[in-house]
């Protein structure tokens, strides 16, 4: 058999597999693992790292040990259990205001983010739609647009605008076939913030355009100001579906935990699909969630750790000739590339990025879809308090070192 000839199209058919490009994440990779071969003895200050270094809450993790010994939560979740979507609407409620949200119709669980946005486009998405969606972001609904044969249409966030979307530069013809728009705020890698301004212009944008807002709020506790849901603007829920994950606002990344929140037939749309794709998260991890994720004492004492961390970089980087601030949201510092280090000189973020790891030993995710830029996470692995100051300042040392050229 030619397993070759069989490959879809829309993995790349019969080329599948044959390209010799490899992705900037694994370019980090091997890059990494060369200066620690390289430099065993000198410690990789790794910055790049998107997940928290801290494990799940207290008592989250009381109530999974107490979850898993009971017999009742051995079956299929399917579409989730009542009592998270419960505990879902209280959280809304608490952190953002939104009070109208009916657990039993505007709500249903994910198995984290990733799986609801790669769902979405199997609602909406024909061959021929279009889907318009933010860069730099995260790509999953733009790739299951293009598997659908839909079109992608990327609007960039540019620093000077924000990094908020203009919104008059998307093509008016464009716009008659689009049915989705992606958006992400608090923003990965950028970290602007969302405001009632922005939410409102992209309410106003959606109904004029009849568009859906897909709100992908991942970081939505991680708000070093007041937190903001599109679903608490007026005619929010109209326009928007808004997707919450447990994974970075209460450490449960490996947990795969969140909910899809908006309009009752949107919700009922994304229900459907997910009825023929997965059986639904462990009830047990859904029972420990319900005791925190309503908890805003946890999520605030989550966010002072990152944040104690990240006003401590802001410093450090500036130190170095960066344009460093503290973000609106998330854990990450988004900041303008070098252009170079002594006489060696950087065409692109990556170039930049590359020479750090190989160098100096700190590894930093590059951007270079509207711009050159590096993202530093406050996600790094310390022991403590002390260790955090400890790492800080052996990233200023070897940064004051490189001599980079801005």
């Amino acid at each position: 058999m030619d397993v070759q000839t069989l490959f879809a199209e829309r993995i790349g058919g019969v080329k599948f597999g044959t390209s010799n490009e490899i992705y900037k994440f694994e370019k980090i990779k091997r890059a990494k693992a060369a200066a620690r071969a390289a430099r065993p003895d000198v410690e990789l200050l790794d910055f790049g790292v998107g997940e928290p270094d801290q494990i799940a809450p207290k008592p989250i993790r009381k109530a999974l040990k107490l979850a898993v010994d009971d017999p009742a939560n051995r079956g299929y979740a399917d579409n989730g259990i009542r009592e998270f979507k419960v505990a879902a609407a209280e959280y809304m409620a608490k952190f953002f205001g939104v009070t109208d949200l009916n657990p039993d119709t505007d709500i249903c669980h994910s198995i984290g983010s990733k799986p609801a946005l790669a769902m979405l486009p199997l609602c909406f998405i024909n061959p021929g739609d279009v889907a318009l969606v933010t860069v730099p972001g995260y790509p999953v609904l733009a790739t299951h647009t293009r598997y659908l044969g839909g079109e992608v249409v990327k609007v960039p966030l540019k620093r000077e605008n924000k990094f908020y979307p203009d919104l008059d530069a998307i093509d008016p013809a464009v716009l008659s076939r689009a049915k989705l728009f992606y958006v992400n705020y608090p923003n990965n890698p950028t970290g602007a913030a969302p405001t009632e301004e922005l939410f409102d212009t992209l309410i106003a944008f959606a109904k004029k355009h009849n568009i859906l807002i897909v709100q992908d709020a991942a970081y939505a506790t991680l708000v070093y100001d007041q937190p903001l849901s599109i679903l608490s603007r007026p005619g929010g829920k109209d326009v928007a579906i808004e997707l919450h994950s447990m994974s970075k606002s209460y450490n449960m990344t490996g947990w795969r935990l969140g909910f899809v929140a908006g309009a009752p037939r949107i919700v009922q749309a994304y229900a459907e699909i997910k009825d023929n794709v997965d059986s639904g998260q462990f009830k047990a991890i859904q029972i420990a969630a319900c005791a925190g994720v309503a908890d805003k004492a946890l999520a605030d004492k989550i966010k002072k750790h990152y944040e104690r961390r990240l006003k401590k970089m802001v410093k450090v980087l500036k130190s170095a000739g960066f344009k460093a601030k503290l973000p609106g949201g998330t854990f990450y510092l988004y900041v303008p590339a070098p252009k170079g280090a002594g006489s060696t000189v950087f065409n692109t973020a990556e170039d930049a990025s590359q020479y750090l790891i190989r160098e100096c030993s700190i590894s930093t995710v590059p951007w270079d879809d509207v711009g050159a830029f590096l993202r530093f996470s406050a996600t790094f692995e310390s022991k403590d308090k002390a260790d955090d100051d400890r790492v800080i300042g052996e990233l200023a040392t070897r940064l004051l070192k490189a001599d980079l050229r801005f």
